[in-house]
């Protein structure tokens, strides 16, 4: 596979993942309304609360994900879930 069709994947796997992320967080449960009762989300806040002695810690992958769901990707989270997007689609692009 060519250079410059690596390049173009990685650039749409890129897009393709900033787009993207909003609509996989709501589907997996971490909406603006919180976090949606019987979703991945909830078990993963129960799982991160059990391990935590009742509480979910600030800054921990569960809050992280609740604040992104609630008020959006900033810049600098949209930029890591576009890179992450691109390096992989890149990745698979060269493999195959």
């Amino acid at each position: 596979m060519g250079l410059l069709t690596i390049a173009a994947a990685s650039a749409l796997g890129a897009g393709g993942a900033a787009v993207a992320a909003p609509f996989v967080l709501g589907a997996i449960g971490f909406t603006s309304a919180g976090i949606a009762a019987g979703s991945y989300a909830a078990s993963m806040m129960s799982g991160a609360a059990i391990a935590n002695g009742g509480g979910v810690a600030a800054g921990s992958a569960v809050a992280i994900l609740q604040s992104a769901g609630m008020a959006g990707l900033g810049t600098a989270a949209t930029s890591a879930v576009a890179g992450a997007g691109g390096v992989l689609t890149g990745l698979v692009a060269l493999i195959f």
